[in-house]
C-alpha cells in the first residue's frame, strides 16, 4: 500500500497499474504485489491502536532523522474531510471546503511541524463527539514522543472548543486560533475608537504589509480566565481578522505572522490529496481511511528524507519526486545473496541521483538483506 502511495497510484483498487511490476512487487519483498481484495482485506483487519503505535514509532524515527526541525513541539493543526461519493448512511456529515456545503464524509486530523513542515500524524478515526478533544489525544501523543507537551499549537477555530483552549492552557501549551465572529463581537468591532488602532509592520511583500491592529483581554463564555486578543484588518479580507491567544509575551506582528504561517498545512494537505490519493476514499468505514491517512504520513516523510539529499530539490513537492525520481523505468535488478543491487539506467535526471548519495540500507522485511544502488 505504501508502494502505490510512492509512485501516485490514488486507489488500492488501481494496484493492477502495477501487477507486472517487478520492482514494486520486491520494495514489498514479494514476487509481485498482492490484489486488490488482499489489500482490502488486510487494511481491515488493523485497528486504530496499531496506527497509534506505527505512529509514535514513525514520530521518534522523523525526530532522529531530523525531519522534524523543531523537538520543542511549534505545531500546526487542520481538519480535512474525505467526501463519501456513495449513499451509506453510517457516515456524519461534516463541512467539506471544496463544495462549500456539509456531507457525508469522514473527518480526519493532521499535524504538522511548524518549521520543517513536514506532517507528523493523522487520525481518520473521528466522530463528531470526540472532534474537539483530537487536540489533547495529539498533545499527550507528543508528550510521549518527546517527554514534553508540545510548546505552541496553531490551529482553525473549528478544530477545538474554547473550554478544551482552557485545558491546554492548564497544562502550559500556548495556542493560537481565531475567534468566530458573533453579533456582539462585530458590533464591539464596529465600536472601537479609531484612535485605538495602531499600525505593524509585516515581514512579507505584496500589498498587505501594514495592517491595523487592536491588542487587547477579553473574556469568553467557555474559556476559564482572560485572553489576548488581536483585532486585525487589512489583511486583504472584507471582515477583521480575530485571533485569540494566551500568549502575551509575543508581539502583534510576531503573532499575526505566525497564524499567518499555519495555511502551509492546507498546502500540505493539498499535496498529499495530489500525490497520496488523500481524498480517493477506500470505504465508508473510517477504519479504513485511518489506515490510508497514516500510510499517508508515512509517504510524505519518505519523500521528506529523499528530496533533503536531492541537489535543487529541497522544496520539491512530492509529485515532482514522483515523477522525475520515483515512477522509474528501465532498471536492472541483481540478487546477488544478502546483497540487492538495482542498476539504474541513465535518464535525465540521474546526475541528481548520483549526487545524492543515496547509502546502502539493510531491508528489515527482506530478512536484513540488503539494499544498494548503482548507475549507468
Amino acid at each position: 500500500m505504501l508502494a502505490l502511495k510512492l509512485v501516485g497510484v490514488r486507489r488500492v483498487s488501481h494496484v493492477d497499474d502495477l501487477a507486472a511490476d517487478v520492482g514494486a512487487g520486491l520494495f514489498a519483498g514479494l514476487a509481485a504485489l498482492p490484489k486488490a481484495t488482499a489489500l482490502t482485506t488486510y487494511s481491515y483487519r488493523l485497528h486504530h491502536a496499531a496506527q497509534q503505535g506505527f505512529l509514535a514509532g514513525l514520530g521518534k524515527a522523523m525526530l532522529a532523522a531530523e525531519l522534524v526541525t523543531d523537538a520543542g513541539g511549534r505545531l500546526d493543526l487542520d481538519f480535512h474531510a474525505i467526501m463519501h461519493w456513495g449513499d451509506d448512511v453510517a457516515l456524519e456529515k461534516h463541512y467539506v471546503p471544496r463544495r462549500s456545503q456539509r456531507s457525508r464524509s469522514v473527518l480526519s486530523f493532521f499535524a504538522q511541524d511548524g518549521a520543517s513542515q513536514t506532517l507528523v500524524y493523522a487520525n481518520a478515526d473521528l466522530t463528531k463527539a470526540t472532534q474537539a478533544n483530537e487536540v489533547l489525544v495529539f498533545a499527550e501523543h507528543w508528550r510521549s514522543l518527546t517527554g514534553h507537551w508540545p510548546a505552541r499549537l496553531v490551529m482553525d477555530q473549528r478544530v477545538t472548543t474554547q473550554a478544551v483552549l482552557g485545558e491546554l492552557d492548564a497544562r502550559g501549551i500556548t495556542f493560537l486560533t481565531l475567534r468566530m465572529r458573533s453579533p456582539a463581537l462585530k458590533r464591539h468591532i464596529a465600536a472601537i475608537d479609531p484612535s485605538a488602532w495602531r499600525s505593524v509592520t509585516l515581514d512579507r511583500s505584496g500589498a498587505y504589509r501594514r495592517p491595523r491592529v487592536l491588542d487587547e483581554e477579553t473574556t469568553l463564555s467557555a474559556y476559564p480566565r482572560p485572553v489576548r486578543q488581536l483585532i486585525v484588518t487589512g489583511l486583504g479580507r472584507d471582515a477583521p481578522t480575530v485571533i485569540i491567544t494566551n500568549d502575551r509575551a509575543a508581539s502583534a506582528k510576531a503573532i499575526i505572522e505566525r497564524y499567518a504561517r499555519r495555511m502551509s498545512i492546507e498546502q500540505r494537505l493539498a499535496e498529499s490529496i495530489r500525490s497520496f490519493g488523500v481524498d480517493a476514499l477506500a470505504g465508508a468505514v473510517p477504519l479504513n481511511v485511518d489506515l490510508d491517512v497514516v500510510l499517508s504520513v508515512l509517504a510524505g516523510a519518505v519523500c521528506a528524507s529523499l528530496r533533503r539529499r536531492l541537489t535543487g530539490y529541497h522544496h520539491a513537492t512530492p509529485d515532482t519526486l514522483q515523477r522525475r525520481f520515483l515512477s522509474t523505468t528501465g532498471a536492472t535488478i541483481f540478487n546477488r545473496g544478502q546483497v540487492i543491487v538495482v542498476r539504474l539506467t541513465r535518464r535525465t535526471y540521474s546526475p541528481v541521483l548520483r549526487q545524492a548519495g543515496i547509502p546502502e540500507v539493510a531491508v528489515p522485511w527482506w530478512g536484513g538483506r540488503r539494499l544498494r544502488f548503482e548507475f549507468d
